[in-house]
């Protein structure tokens, strides 16, 4: 390569140097989707803040890996993808052999594109997205207040209803004060008016009155006794539902907000990119499928230099150490001249030959030995006929039959 035309190294420079500002866009694009996937979720403003040394450096070796992944295969794209004919035509025969390696270049830039154009639009992706958790927190809130409305309601209602159940205990209990009380008044004027008589008969009636109505207010009270107490402990219950729910209502709230900060990943974000960003997102896909598909066209585009038939002769110099070599034969068809390669592999060749040699040779000493075994068998059955044969019920067995 060192004594090439200065021609052929830029050539293959360049298309090197795509390969590897490739790869290192991958990193870039790999690191950032990571982030964006595993890193910190909350507000789209103040996801920033709440990255960590170990969110960065997870994000930079997975970034880096993804790179070097893609720099492999862009690598593998370009080195497999031939000259074909060797013109800086694109025949549809060169089209067509290529179309996987297009393929596979197109589904990798759209891959890299992606997290890049999210990047490229932040401000105007975390605007967006801003807004839209706001909205979506308040769905959620005024889901959580219907639902907390009518709960509520059954609380509150539960609440009123012992709560009527003590105003009523009440009343009947200042029913009994207020007729006591009057009973009393009455008897201070009764005893005002006659108090140099001492208490007379009505005073004496009046306060019999007064006893009989506290001794009613007693029994009354004694008798509410453990219905009161059993109407406070529940009002005290659903006083403490509610004191709960309120705190459940503020925890629901909570878990809204971070249920909408969740939208704050790679897909949602691509989402408001290509709303939000018109053509943008466009152009950065095409540039990268540009560079990623480029190297391909380049090289069905490049024409045979010095290089190439110096890396052809090296390969032609090499079978022929190796004892490989072609042939090509020109044959006349019904549909015109046919082309034929046919490759023969020398040391190949040689083994099989050797092999059928070898197998031959074994044949030969294989009929030898069975010849001159047969030729000791008959000396010796010509001497001894009685060996090899017997009459009777087992001979079949004893002459070897």
């Amino acid at each position: 390569m060192n004594d090439s035309p200065m021609q052929d190294r830029v050539k293959y420079a360049g298309i090197g140097g795509i390969v590897f500002a490739t790869g290192v866009l991958a990193a870039f694009s790999g690191g950032f989707a990571f982030h964006t996937i595993f890193g910190p979720k909350g507000d789209a403003v103040d996801i920033g803040a709440l990255t960590t040394l170990a969110d960065i450096l997870g994000s930079s070796v997975f970034g880096f890996f993804w790179g070097l992944i893609i720099f492999n295969l862009d690598r593998f794209i370009v080195s497999s993808t031939g000259k074909g004919d060797g013109t800086d035509n694109i025949t549809l025969k060169e089209f067509g052999q290529a179309i996987p390696r297009i393929f596979i270049a197109i589904v990798l830039g759209i891959a890299i594109s992606a997290p890049l154009e999210i990047r490229i639009l932040q401000n105007e992706i975390d605007a967006e997205l801003q807004k839209f958790q706001e909205k979506y927190v308040q769905e959620l809130n005024n889901e959580t207040d219907k639902v907390a409305t009518q709960q509520k309601a059954v609380l509150e209602k539960r609440k009123a209803e012992y709560e009527q159940k003590l105003a009523a205990y009440n009343n009947e209990l200042k029913t009994f004060d207020d007729y006591i009380n009057n009973l009393v008044e009455k008897r201070q004027a009764e005893m005002q008016d006659k108090r140099a008589y001492g208490e007379g008969p009505v005073a004496k009636a009046m306060q019999r009155d007064i006893d009989n109505k506290k001794t009613e207010r007693d029994n009354f009270i004694k008798g509410k006794e453990k219905e009161l107490q059993g109407i406070n402990a529940q009002l005290e219950n659903v006083n403490t539902e509610i004191s709960n729910y309120e705190k459940e209502l503020r925890l629901a709230y909570a878990k809204n907000k971070k249920e909408a900060g969740n939208y704050s990943g790679l897909l949602k974000r691509i989402q408001i990119s290509h709303e939000v960003g018109g053509w943008v997102p466009w152009i950065i896909l095409a540039v990268l499928l540009c560079i990623e598909t480029g190297p391909i066209f380049f090289k069905m585009m490049m024409t045979k230099g010095v290089y190439d038939y110096k890396v052809e002769n090296f390969n032609l110099l090499r079978r022929a150490e190796d004892g490989i070599f072609k042939e090509e034969y020109v044959y006349e068809g019904k549909d015109g001249l046919m082309h034929m390669e046919k490759y023969k592999h020398l040391e190949v060749e040689l083994a099989v030959h050797e092999k059928n040699l070898k197998i031959n040779s074994q044949k030969a000493i294989n009929a030898e030995i069975i010849k001159k075994w047969e030729e000791i068998k008959l000396l010796q059955a010509g001497k001894d006929p009685s060996q090899f044969y017997t009459e009777n019920t087992h001979s079949a067995n004893q002459n070897n039959a």
